[in-house]
């Protein structure tokens, strides 16, 4: 049996691959001059803009018609809800990890949020103080010592590193979204999720919106991000960062000595 596409969700993809093609966009740097962890940069702004265009005819009207629908206690059950679903992805790569103790206290969370939350409508586990510990199989492998790979943008799914996105497929069927055997249903169930994930990202919209080069910031903002979730918080300091910004600092100051000393 062929499986085929809504033809509304076809006409979404051809527009939005039509307007990422006419798009005037920031070029991407020579190659000498590309940053080591994104050598795909061409490719990966394609894709960038790509799935801008798909969010602009797609995503983002419908999170701001679910906001404007939605009252704002149905939204926190509906975030809930979808978090809860996620809990044994962070269950099982926390004890993947060696985190036996952050595993266990995921483990009870979820248990306390499923019998007493309704399913994980109601966060019941940050009433009892049980903080969640967000680990993928993307950061199990960093933590075993796997490399991060070229930076690459995933179509409809964003930004990744080539080890997070080899784990794409595993981070999918950990989540119990998954398992639901209805077709329709969970179909149903992830275009609400995807939907009120992107209601999530208003606020943090406007840092991409206010920047010059919008896929520049979300590269740079996304791999920040990833090393402080893989360190849980405590990142190790970039000396090469440091050494760059002294001497940056050095020739400010030597320019303005010599500006201010009066030739002789």
């Amino acid at each position: 049996m062929k499986c085929l596409l809504p033809h509304r969700v076809v006409a979404l993809l051809l527009c939005a691959m039509l307007a990422s093609g006419c798009a005037t966009s920031i070029p991407a740097a020579p190659k000498e001059e590309r940053s080591p962890a994104d050598p795909w940069e061409p490719m990966n702004r394609r894709i960038s803009a790509f799935n801008n265009n798909v969010d602009r005819f797609s995503f983002k009207p419908l999170a701001k018609g679910y906001e404007a629908v939605v009252p704002p206690t149905m939204r926190r059950g509906i975030n809930n809800f979808s978090k809860n679903l996620v809990s044994p992805l962070f269950i099982v790569n926390n004890f993947l990890q060696g985190k036996i103790r952050r595993g266990f206290s995921e483990t009870w969370r979820f248990t306390a949020n499923t019998i007493w939350g309704i399913g994980g409508f109601v966060d019941v586990g940050a009433d009892l103080g049980l903080e969640t510990y967000r680990e993928d199989f993307g950061q199990t492998l960093a933590v075993w010592g796997v490399p991060d790979g070229p930076f690459v943008t995933v179509p409809i799914l964003g930004p990744r590193t080539l080890r997070g996105a080899t784990m794409i497929p595993l981070n999918f069927y950990a989540d119990l979204g998954s398992s639901v055997s209805h077709v329709r249903t969970r179909r149903s169930l992830y275009v609400l999720r995807a939907i009120d994930a992107r209601a999530q990202l208003f606020t943090a919209e406007t840092l991409l919106e206010d920047s010059f080069d919008r896929y520049l910031t979300l590269r740079e903002s996304y791999l920040q991000n990833r090393v402080f979730l893989i360190f849980d918080g405590n990142p190790p300091e970039d000396e090469d960062f440091y050494d760059e910004f002294y001497e940056d600092f050095e020739d400010d100051y030597e320019e303005e000595e010599e500006e201010q000393d009066p030739p002789e």
